[in-house]
Order: structure tokens, then sequence, then C-alpha cells
């Protein structure tokens, strides 16, 4: 069983796959074992056909395809679901979130010998968005930490790390990937925020708008909100029995 999955959505990232999986790779080599998912959201382009080439030798990289789009929370849900490691991390396939981030995401979680941490979520610092997009990220994050009180200033960061059978407990909806810090608060269970850097595209242009974003996101705070207040209130732990 590997330590640690990496699950990297990715949609029409022809351009990106080989420069970031060369990446991954250097990231992951100080882990004993590991294994790499790339699930294919619908795309166009040659994306699947040149992670399936890099398979021929690369026993670790393994993929998956949506036939059609499902967006980046149906992406990272079905890379979740057949990840064999009880930790997982997560990455944006547009090459901006710095691969070279990802044991600051994966130590703390295999570290942890209290069981009570189920989240490490990365912030990034020094964004290289556009103008508009900076603006349209700092505005949606003020709204939502003030509704939810999650306790982070950066949610759409790519860079996630978390235990596999907890995040498969949390309730699933589209653009979930957006609330995560504020589900497993919800949960009971503890997060933990890394500051992380950021890069300019290595290729290619944004599947999403900042309109697509702002649209969705007015539905999901809500409904965010409402799981939040309606939580459950406790969670059951096994009695082992006593000796004689």
């Amino acid at each position: 069983m590997p330590a640690v999955s990496i699950v990297i959505p990715m949609k029409n990232e022809a351009e990106n796959v080989a420069f970031l999986l060369g990446e991954i790779a250097e990231a992951c080599a100080a882990l004993d074992s590991h294994e790499v998912i790339v699930v294919d959201d619908g795309s166009t382009d040659a994306t699947a056909a040149i992670v399936a080439d890099m398979m021929k030798t690369d026993p670790s990289l393994r993929l998956l395809r949506h036939p059609n789009s499902g967006g980046q929370s149906a992406a990272v849900h079905s890379g979740v679901l057949a990840a064999r490691a009880p930790v997982v991390c997560t990455l944006d396939g547009d090459g901006q979130n710095p691969p070279a981030e990802l044991p600051k995401l994966w130590a703390p979680l295999l570290a942890d010998d209290t069981g009570r941490l189920g989240l490490v979520a990365g912030q990034r610092v020094g964004r290289q968005d556009t103008a508009s997009k900076k603006w349209a990220s700092r505005a949606a994050n003020a709204i939502r930490s003030r509704l939810l009180k999650d306790g982070t200033r950066d949610t759409g960061c790519g860079l996630k790390g978390f235990r596999r059978d907890l995040f498969l407990t949390l309730p699933y909806f589209d653009h979930m990937h957006r609330y995560l810090p504020a589900l497993f608060r919800r949960d009971g269970w503890e997060i933990a925020l890394v500051d992380v850097s950021h890069r300019e595209r290595h290729a290619g242009t944004s599947n999403y708008s900042n309109l697509q974003r702002a649209l969705v996101g007015a539905h999901d705070l809500i409904g965010v909100s409402w799981l939040i207040r309606r939580r459950k209130k406790a969670r059951a732990t096994e009695e082992l029995p006593h000796g004689n």
C-alpha cells in the first residue's frame, strides 16, 4: 500500500502534463511509496494520451477518465475513491501549485499520532494571477470567511492534504473542494494551515471564469452554511473489551 496518493484533476492540460508529473516525481522521491492519480475530466485534447504514454515507464502513475466533464470536485472525488493510500494530497493540474510544496501537506498527517488532524490546507502567498482574478478571490474569501468562520483566508488553493477515510464521510456536492476547511471543522476534526507558493500558469488558459465561480459560489455558501448549522453534535467511540 502506498503511503500517499497524489490526486490531480485535469481538463485540457496537455501542455502541462509532462512538466507537472516530472516535478511531482521529484517531490515524492523522499517517500517510501506513493501513487499519482491523474483524473482526466472530459478533456478534448491529448491530456489522457500523454498520461497513458508516461504510465509505460512509471508504475506509480494511474489514469482515471470522466467521459464528460464533471468539474473539479467530481474529479477530486473520483481520485480519492480510487486512491489506495490513507493520506491523499491534491493540487491543480495547471502547474500553478508547485509540487515542491507537497511535503508540507503530507508530513503533518503522517506524523500525527493523535488521530485528530483531518486536513492540511495550503494558503497561497504571492499569487501569480491577473488583477481581476485576485480581486474576485479576495472578495469571495472575505464573504465566505465571515459567513462560515472556517478560519482560513484562502480555500481556493488546490494544495490540500487529508485523511482519505474522513474525506469520504463528507457530504459530496459540486465545488465542495473550496469548502474543505469548513466541512472538516463541521465534523470536529482539526485542520492545519500552511503557507505555500504560487506561480504563473506553465501553459494554456484557465477553464473557469470569475463569473462562473461567483455564480456557483453564492449557492454553495448558502448550502454549506446550512450543513454547518445542522451538523451532528456527537460522534460515537467504540469501547473495547476489558481484560478479565
